[in-house]
């Protein structure tokens, strides 16, 4: 059964429970950093093979390369996270307990970018409805808590947050072999905006980076 959530204007952006036990949405803190990079690292990278004796540094980069943004604080830059807190009786616990100490499972990371910035992403300006746009990414969630509707909530938070900053669409990438992800981003309202050839899945048959983008312009 998925999660019944409700919606709070606090930094604990959102709450709910699932199975008898809680989950909460908030803002990631510096303290969270290690798990984060766990969840990330399990989530695009594999330990199978050779691959196993480089998870190692791929998780250290993806650590000090979620610091650097956290640490930065820049305006409009966000990163939720998702924690299940269990032994809990009720809802009305939550403002109580030590909500630091208990089980990080999700993230999702967004940000305004501009088409003249360092960040500005691979896809032709014409897609763009606006100088400024709201990039998602990094969006993980642990393999022990799939399929709760955790992803789809960490999304609503993320597009409640563009609203906010002034913004009526969001845009993401996914890969066009990730079955699971496409579905999800589908069914949470999102459209294909452009298919991305580069080199590699021109020469090797990688896959292609499918640019997605949502449109909520009638909520403003």
């Amino acid at each position: 059964m998925n999660p019944f959530f409700f919606f709070s204007k606090s930094p604990e952006l959102e709450a709910g429970t699932s199975n008898g036990f809680y989950f909460l949405i908030r803002i990631a803190k510096p303290q969270d950093l290690m798990s984060l990079a766990e969840i990330l690292s399990n989530s695009f990278h594999s330990r199978r093979g050779i691959m196993g004796w480089a998870y190692p540094f791929l998780r250290l980069g993806i650590y000090e390369d979620l610091r650097t943004r956290i640490r930065s604080k820049k305006e409009q830059y966000l990163c939720l996270v998702a924690m299940v807190i269990r032994n809990t009786e009720s809802s009305e616990e939550l403002s109580t307990i030590e909500i630091e100490n208990q089980d990080l499972v999700a993230t999702v990371e967004m940000s305004v970018r501009s088409r003249n910035g360092a960040n500005f992403i691979s896809f032709n300006a014409w897609h763009l409805h606006s100088w400024e746009y709201v990039y998602l990414s990094n969006l993980a969630v642990d393999v022990n808590y799939r399929r709760l509707g955790i992803a789809q909530k960490l999304l609503d938070c993320c597009e409640t947050k563009a609203i906010e900053w002034g913004f009526s669409d969001l845009y993401l990438h996914v890969l066009e072999n990730n079955y699971t992800a496409r579905r999800l981003y589908y069914r949470a309202g999102y459209q294909l905006e452009e298919v991305e050839w580069t080199w590699a899945s021109l020469l090797f048959k990688q896959p292609r980076k499918l640019l997605l983008r949502k449109s909520f312009s009638g909520k403003i």
